[in-house]
């Protein structure tokens, strides 16, 4: 088959690398535009790309797809790469741009989107980070055959994948980048024989996987302790839980915390603002919260590093206890 791919981050990368891997002819890559990225803001070109020119693949990097949109002569040329292309299937995997109709229906067997979740659950952009959040034991990766919807097409393949204790965005994007690159290449090679069976999804128990804002990144200290311990897993790498300390004039980023099974006696307004300190030791820096306490063990200051909280505590001058 000719397979064409879109895709951006190293989450797409690994997808990309596992179908050049099984043989499969790629004539046609899509991804976004280079990017500034670092202090420098250098142009970056995406892990897509980069795996892309690695294997001279044919490239492309439109700024859009709708034909009537703000780029319409990227969309046009777009448009003459597929055709010229002639997939037979084009592959999805955090492109990040809205694929238009004249796109899907392009490809013989139209597009096959991999979403890490298990649909309907946590259809949207962040599946990874709310499912962490929310407190989901399990998630898992489906192959979903692409319409007009957000992530609401049929599904073609799908296999779940527990959520440890211990997972962080980071984490868990890993394990489900390489299920999602395994599982697309069994969908590729069951394709052309019709043997993928394809199951509407339920309306019942679909979610919204909203973006993560960086707005959502201060801890708000009335709520309860394991809920926090999971919103600073679920914006681990970005954008990075915060929280202000006393004595620290910025909010200081937590990496890592747990939440103890102790209540607190600390009612919510007692802890609304800075964060009220129980104890602080190389096991971790204790804090009130509405309900329990919850235990940081990785933190960073504004322009620091990342540090332990027994190393953390050596330099926090305002700490007296």
């Amino acid at each position: 088959m000719r397979v064409g791919f879109a895709g951006t981050p190293e989450f797409s990368r690994l997808a990309l690398q596992a179908i050049l891997k099984a043989g499969f002819k790629v004539p046609l890559v899509l991804t976004q535009p280079d990017r500034p990225s670092g202090r420098g803001l250098k142009l970056t070109p995406s892990a897509v790309k980069q795996l892309a020119l690695e294997h001279n693949l044919p490239l492309f990097q439109p700024r859009s797809l709708r034909l009537d949109g703000k780029y319409p002569e990227d969309a046009q040329a777009a448009q003459l790469a597929l055709q010229h292309a002639r997939l037979d299937v084009l592959v999805v995997a955090a492109y990040g741009l809205i694929l238009p109709t004249w796109v899907l229906q392009t490809p013989g067997h139209g597009c096959l989107n991999i979403h890490a979740s298990l649909l309907p659950r946590w259809r949207g952009a962040a599946p990874i980070q709310r499912a962490i959040e929310a407190g989901d034991t399990q998630t898992g990766v489906t192959i979903m055959q692409m319409d007009e919807g957000l992530d609401t097409g049929a599904m073609l393949l799908s296999e779940s994948l527990d959520i440890a204790s211990h997972d962080n965005a980071a984490s868990l994007h890993d394990k489900l980048a390489e299920q999602g690159a395994r599982l697309i290449v069994q969908a590729l090679h069951a394709l052309p024989s019709g043997s993928l069976s394809a199951t509407a999804q339920p309306e019942t128990g679909a979610t919204y996987a909203s973006k993560l804002d960086k707005s959502e990144a201060m801890l708000a200290l009335n709520e309860p302790a394991e809920r926090l311990a999971r919103r600073i897993r679920a914006f681990n790498p970005a954008p990075g839980a915060t929280i202000k300390l006393p004595g620290i004039a910025e909010p200081v980023k937590v990496w890592d915390a747990i939440a103890l099974s102790m209540d607190s006696t600390t009612t919510s307004a007692q802890v609304a603002g800075d964060a009220h300190v129980i104890r602080a030791s190389a096991d971790g820096i204790d804090i009130a919260t509405g309900h329990g306490v919850l235990r940081l063990l990785e933190l960073q200051r504004p322009g620091g590093k990342r540090q332990y909280a027994s190393a953390f505590i050596t330099g926090w001058s305002s700490f007296s206890r």
